[in-house]
């Protein structure tokens, strides 16, 4: 198979466009290709006069592929195989059945590894499946009534599931392509496998997600909700088994000698259970900050110019970082064009916020969070778990400062860079699924943060016109974009007590459903693998 790159055609190119131009690039004709499809697209609207469609394709022809790639440079042609994930052997002798804690993207995948290679895994999730997660969230940005086990952050699809359903990712493994694949064949648009940006959409996920629970279930593996691991059992230095309580609050004792931890980053009580164990965890960085709410019309202009309403572009998104010489930066982050900003709060009398969009990312706004990393040696004190802390003492500012009803704290652009809190709303109305309430934000973030974002909203400003404008808004604390804490584990993906399997964002080594999902998927293979006996 033959990888074309950088092919350039003009915006709504139909197929047979893409196909000859193709063609064009390796110096055959149209009827040589025997098999053709899209690997990537994207758009280049550098010429916002002339706003090109990007694609890199796979093709077969008859011939010697490998001769005519070596023709071109690799980057422009290449020949390659097309990728196919194969399930590894099973070592595993042990009579127990797994028991995966949490049902996000790390949970799901390592339950449908486990699942297909007959292992029976028993999944547990704190949270509500998706469609009584659903209601549960929407009755709280209604009634303000938390339900601290489902809610933004805990039940099925885990915190990706009341998002953008981003699917981009920076990590370079083989298996991204296999979790693409997978969420494609349950029901996930197809575009998702040859985007430049995938995304499912919130509206979508709900469907995906159950979809490939029943596959679990189908193949012998089971999934619990409202069962929350409580405690864990412990001997010579191997797990035993745990103890977790179902919906009813009853306590149930579980023999096992492998336990995945998928806990997510919000899980801060399990966490806080597994250290009393003595589970080795450190510090992590993480980062804070705000979103901010622009009309996505303005975005779509400043990005497009006068092509800003072709539906063939779709609403525009952006990605922006800034990097002073001096100080501390601040980077655009899950920015979510025709979306809503939402109370994601887990915790009582804690206000978080996130973005979230459907698929159609329609709505009259576009949002992003503005971030700014928070490096160990800030925390209040050099304990594992001080990162928890500060994210709670932010979270607790921010609940007191909006009226200590989940409404969240906000502030215009224009008076934020002024210094003087907000009184009354300009022409960007937010979106904050409980509302806002105006002041001053930075009587809820450290000051190296609003520092830090004022000179981003600046520098962001000149990249992309408009980003400063005086009426956007800013909700705060965006606080739960990354783990603060890592549990520590060592070349066979163990924690310092054998048997456990720290995975995912909230154990430290995920940051977006895709890694999330890829750190499952070879967790689960450390688990085939049976290296628990070959400690």
């Amino acid at each position: 198979m033959l990888r074309i790159n950088e092919i350039s055609v003009p915006l709504g190119a139909d197929r047979e466009q893409i196909v000859k131009a193709a063609a064009s690039a390796v110096g055959i004709k149209p009827s040589d290709i025997t098999c053709f499809e899209i690997s990537r697209e994207s758009i280049d609207s550098r010429k916002k006069n002339n706003i090109k469609m990007i694609y890199s394709v796979n093709i077969e022809i008859d011939g010697d592929e490998r001769s005519v790639a070596s023709h071109f440079s690799p980057n422009k042609v290449c020949f390659c195989e097309k990728y196919r994930y194969e399930m590894p052997e099973c070592k595993r002798t042990s009579r127990f059945r797994p028991v995966i804690v949490g049902f996000g993207p790390a949970g799901m995948f390592s339950a449908l590894i486990l699942a297909h290679a007959g292992l029976r895994p028993i999944v547990i999730e704190r949270g509500n499946d998706v469609d009584t997660r659903t209601k549960d969230v929407y009755g709280f940005w209604t009634s303000r009534r938390l339900n601290t086990a489902s809610n933004v952050q805990f039940g099925e699809g885990g915190a990706g599931t009341f998002s953008d359903g981003k699917l981009t990712t920076g990590i370079k493994d083989g298996r991204c392509r296999y979790v693409l694949e997978t969420f494609a064949a349950h029901g996930a648009p197809e575009q998702i496998l040859y985007s430049a940006h995938p995304h499912i959409g919130t509206d979508k996920l709900a469907g995906v997600v159950k979809s490939i629970r029943k596959e679990i279930i189908s193949l012998g593996g089971e999934v619990r909700f409202s069962c929350c691991l409580k405690d864990i059992y412990k001997a010579n230095g191997y797990i035993q088994g745990i103890c977790f309580s179902d919906e009813n609050g009853s306590d149930t004792d579980f023999e096992t000698d492998t336990l995945i931890l998928c806990v997510g980053h919000s899980a801060r009580d399990t966490v806080q259970m597994l250290w009393s164990h003595g589970i080795n965890m450190e510090r992590k960085a993480f980062s804070v900050g705000v979103r901010i709410e622009h009309p996505q019309e303005l975005i779509n202009k400043s990005l497009f110019g006068k092509e800003w309403n072709n539906p063939l572009l779709g609403a525009a998104n952006y990605k922006l970082a800034n990097h002073p010489p001096h100080g501390r930066g601040g980077y655009t982050f899950c920015m979510c064009p025709g979306g809503t900003v939402v109370c994601a709060s887990s915790e009582e009398n804690r206000v978080v916020v996130n973005g979230m969009s459907e698929f159609a990312r329609d709505g009259r706004n576009a949002n992003s969070a503005i971030l700014v990393g928070i490096e160990p040696e800030h925390f209040p004190s050099e304990h594992p778990l001080s990162g928890i802390e500060l994210q709670r003492i932010i979270e607790s500012k921010a609940f007191n400062l909006g009226g200590r009803d989940y409404t969240a704290p906000a502030q215009l652009v224009g008076d934020f860079l002024k210094g003087i809190p907000s009184k009354k709303l300009g022409e960007v109305k937010p979106t904050c699924t409980t509302g806002v309430s105006l002041g001053d934000i930075r009587g809820v973030l450290p000051k190296e943060v609003t520092d830090s974002i004022g000179l981003a909203l600046v520098a962001f400003d000149k990249k992309l016109d408009g980003f400063a404008l005086p009426d956007a808004v800013l909700t705060a604390p965006e606080s739960r974009s990354s783990s603060p804490v890592r549990i520590v584990r060592d070349e066979f993906r163990q924690a310092s007590i054998k048997g456990i399997f720290p995975c995912g964002e909230g154990a430290g080594y995920a940051g977006g459903i895709v890694s999330a999902a890829v750190d499952g998927i070879r967790t689960a293979e450390a688990v085939l693998s049976d290296c628990v006996d070959d400690c």
